[in-house]
């Protein structure tokens, strides 16, 4: 390492800017070390949200869409139709739910003081940015890939491999004593400016995300967060369920938080069993057009639940069977229908009964047939 000369520290502005570059060096590393964590926290924040609290909203969705959906079969009102549409369109399609009991957890990590420390020698060394060369650049900004990945996962030993694989590589920098180094401080105090820059509002923009203004409501015990979140959400479930009760027969539940899709809420309506159902019989699926697309019974009317007061006249005569998913929108219809001096029968256990029983159905594209 060679020692700069007396000349080169008595130049002012030398100093000067050496003192301002090497400053804003730890800024920058400090700042780019600090948004790094923090993305990989909220990710590992959201991915906890979506597996403990995804199933809960989604829940909350369906039961507002059965109030909605119950309110409307009893008055008949176009409004309550179209807020009944509204809610079931908001309900969270069962592909996108978070994983359920039993499914494999996504590890979660956080970078340890280590992983922070090599992190951010190895930005400081190797950003493509440092190199004017496009070849050079694109080398950089491979290596550099590699380093993000192995701090977005914790990976303090994969981090050391990869500062050791660059050891090895030039510095680009000029010399202490070399007479370009002060066109080359100047630039790099400019470059380190805007990058400082770029990285505050980065965090700026991380930290106003919905997950991050979450996480910073705790930051220190993102999970005592999530398990509160969690009790508000179930309070908040019971309240709807009691709602739901309230505009239904009594069903002699005692559970506030019973799912409504369960054939013992209804047990008071016309009710049968899937084996019971005969093959010539009037079907009608009330489920969703999606739900209907993935798999329904060959000849069954399709009116989803919100548009069957309106549709009252397509409903043939004679006894009609109703089906939904698993039992619960079908019931409020077949209610509605009894109600009304109509013969109807709710199928038990609905579609996914249906499925279990093995009795035929098919898609509307011609590929096979599942109960979504």
């Amino acid at each position: 390492m060679s020692v700069p000369s007396v000349e080169v520290w008595a130049d002012p502005e030398r100093q000067e800017l050496e003192e301002r570059v090497a400053a804003a060096e730890l800024a920058w590393l400090t700042l780019d070390v600090d948004v790094a964590t923090l993305r990989v926290e909220i990710d590992n924040f959201a991915l906890a949200h979506h597996q403990l609290l995804g199933p809960l909203y989604a829940e909350l969705d369906e039961l507002d869409a059965l109030i909605a959906e119950s309110v409307a079969a009893l008055s008949g009102d176009p409004e309550d139709l179209r807020r009944a549409r509204e809610a079931r369109e908001r309900v969270e399609p069962a592909g996108e739910r978070g994983p359920r009991e039993g499914e494999p957890e996504a590890r979660r990590v956080r970078p340890d003081k280590d992983a922070q420390r090599i992190y951010r020698e190895l930005a400081r060394r190797a950003h493509p940015d440092l190199s004017t060369d496009p070849a050079e650049q694109q080398r950089r900004s491979a290596f550099i890939a590699r380093v993000n990945e192995a701090y977005a996962l914790a990976d303090t030993e994969g981090l050391e491999r990869l500062a050791e694989e660059w050891s090895t590589d030039p510095e680009s920098a000029p010399a202490v004593d070399s007479p370009d180094r002060l066109a080359w401080l100047r630039q790099r105090l400019e470059w380190l400016t805007g990058r400082i820059t770029a990285l505050a509002t980065e965090q700026v923009r991380l930290e106003r995300t919905p997950m991050g203004e979450l996480l910073l409501l705790r930051p220190d015990e993102p999970e005592r967060l999530l398990e509160d979140l969690a009790e508000q959400l179930l309070a908040t479930a019971a309240d709807r369920q009691a709602k739901l009760a309230a505009l239904l027969p009594d069903n002699g539940s005692n559970d506030p938080y019973r799912p409504q899709e369960t054939p013992p809420m209804f047990a008071q309506l016309p009710t049968t069993d899937v084996a019971s159902v005969p093959a010539d019989a009037q079907l009608l699926d009330v489920r969703e057009q999606d739900e209907w697309d993935a798999g329904h019974v060959d000849g069954a009317l399709h009116i989803p639940i919100g548009q069957v007061v309106a549709r009252l006249d397509e409903l043939p005569e004679g006894r009609l069977y109703v089906l939904c998913r698993v039992g619960g929108r079908s019931a409020q219809v077949v209610q509605y229908l009894v109600q009304g001096g109509r013969d109807a029968v709710n199928v038990d256990g609905g579609m996914f009964a249906w499925d279990a029983a093995g009795r035929p159905m098919v898609s509307s594209d011609g590929q096979d047939a599942f109960v979504l």
